[in-house]
């Protein structure tokens, strides 16, 4: 899971990206970049870090241009490094840069399509590279010396018909402007707007709408699935309907875990779709266990705060913050490598001992994916003398992997998988466990939108809307996802280093 935004506006717009990416931040950790565009001249600045660290005013100063585009990346398939840092760029045609969240599920073959027929050379592994040279190809054939909307358009719905997977996509074409699309399943998400300043008109593309509403602009729309949008430098709106069959299927992980609460994703309040999460697991509690003797509720900070406010009072019992974040580590969750997230437990959280002592609590968290974390922390609850430990999860049994651009590791690596809820309690040492059932789930996120058809729940339920992951493409993306494979990968990175580092003291 990514982080993209793109800003046309009518002055330098480097700051704009720099704040448009911080907010962003709780999408990816791993690595960020911008870059811009001023006289058809193209800036850039991207590296391994937090926002806070890639950029400087060193970088600001240089980062000049109306125009721009920015990345804050999460690797989906466990590689890590400055060469994967995004926005990525070619210089044909026109010279494009490109941003991408989500992840392609066909990538071996437009591999071979790109080098044998387009004749075009990948520098690296990412598809993010691979969707920009597909986009690239497939405006270069319209063959234009200057592109119009038109031509854009039928670039993009060449992508559409190639590409197959889930992706949003922000992309910069130098001296024209900036395009930004959705996949025809509108899987990832992506929103634009607008804002009036003294000089004209802004617009801005980003992940979500919270980025819009920082900076000072209104919402427009989603952008659709299957859907182009593009803006010309001098900030003339063009949208069109790129794909043959569009629906749209969002992913439900966003509501349960990624989207900040304060962003509206296809019309959903993610708010408001957490606080019925809560709602629906206090309905199941109460009616699997009416005579439970919860004394406390805390939630596991910060993702399932808002459900465990809901939970709490419709359970009638008491909502507290038993658990206090160091907000300088970053989320386990997205960490590369499983003793990583182990040590970042401790390091991120540590109990209020008052709010546990002798009570009975009830702890919250959005989902259990491998059970690293809620296993240490139901051990700390113990630790501060909690009497009992009940644990819920906001979301069901996650089961399957995610192939759609959250890092869901391989099936052996997910604690859900073949096991039953009684089993996945004492692996994690609760008293007892209880989850939500996937229609309480889904409905949870429908009431905000009826008029979404489904949305895409596949690492609950396994079924992959693209129709091409079978069991060699899981087994693949496992021998790539794994942690004994991110571990090797770890290490030949840091011999890697280790070899530059002689090299140059040798020099």
């Amino acid at each position: 899971m990514c982080g993209i935004v793109g800003i046309v506006g009518k002055s330098n717009v480097n700051t704009s990206l720099y704040d448009g990416l911080t907010i962003l931040q709780h999408r990816g950790q791993d690595a960020a970049g911008i870059m811009t565009c001023h006289n058809g001249k193209l800036a850039q600045q991207k590296a391994v870090g937090l926002v806070k660290d890639v950029f400087r005013t060193r970088h600001m100063h240089r980062l000049v241009g109306n125009i721009g585009i920015g990345h804050v990346r999460y690797p989906t398939a466990g590689s890590s490094g400055p060469a994967l840092a995004q926005p990525f760029y070619v210089n044909s045609p026109y010279g494009i840069a490109l941003a991408h969240n989500g992840n392609l599920t066909n990538t071996q073959q437009l591999s071979e399509d790109l080098f044998k027929a387009d004749l075009r050379h990948l520098n690296t592994d990412s598809d993010s590279e691979l969707l920009l040279n597909v986009f690239a190809h497939e405006l270069q054939q319209q063959g234009q010396l200057k592109p119009s909307a038109k031509d854009i358009f039928k670039a993009i719905e060449g992508v559409h018909k190639r590409v197959s997977g889930g992706y949003a996509a922000v992309a910069m074409i130098a001296n024209y402007g900036i395009v930004a699309f959705r996949d025809p399943n509108g899987l990832r998400p992506l929103v634009y707007g607008v804002r009036e300043t003294e000089k004209g008109r802004e617009y801005m593309v980003a992940s979500e709408s919270v980025a819009l509403n920082v900076l000072g602009y209104k919402l427009i729309s989603d952008v659709a699935p299957g859907e182009g949008v593009y803006v010309t430098v001098d900030g003339e709106l063009h949208t069109h309907q790129c794909a043959d069959k569009p629906s749209l299927h969002p992913c439900i992980f966003e509501h349960v875990y990624f989207a900040r609460p304060d962003s509206i994703m296809d019309g959903v309040s993610v708010y408001k779709a957490r606080l019925r999460q809560g709602e629906k697991l206090a309905e199941k509690i109460l009616r699997e266990r009416p005579d439970n003797d919860i004394d406390v509720v805390i939630p596991i900070p910060d993702s399932s705060r808002v459900a465990g406010q809901s939970l709490a009072y419709d359970l009638g019992v008491k909502f507290r913050e038993g658990l206090v974040k160091n907000r300088y580590i970053g989320r386990t969750f997205i960490m590369p490598g499983q003793q990583q997230r182990r040590k970042s437990v401790r390091q991120k959280l540590n109990t209020i001992d008052l709010e546990f002592r002798g009570k009975n609590v009830l702890l919250v968290d959005d989902s259990i994916v491998r059970g690293t974390t809620c296993k240490q922390i139901i051990e700390m609850a113990r630790d501060a003398g909690a009497a009992k430990v009940y644990f819920a999860s906001a979301s069901p049994m996650v089961k399957f992997q995610h192939v759609y651009g959250i890092d869901m590791p391989s099936r052996q690596e997910l604690v859900g998988h073949g096991r039953t809820v009684e089993e996945i309690r004492q692996e994690i040492g609760a008293d007892w466990l209880v989850y939500q059932d996937l229609e309480d789930l889904v409905a949870a996120s429908s009431e905000g939108n009826p008029d979404i058809p489904s949305f895409d729940c596949s690492v609950f339920d396994g079924e992959y809307i693209t129709g091409d992951v079978n069991e060699d493409y899981l087994k693949k993306l496992e021998d790539r996802r794994s942690d004994h494979m991110k571990t090797t990968m770890e290490k030949a990175l840091a011999e890697s280093s280790n070899a530059m580092v002689g090299i140059q003291n040798d020099d």
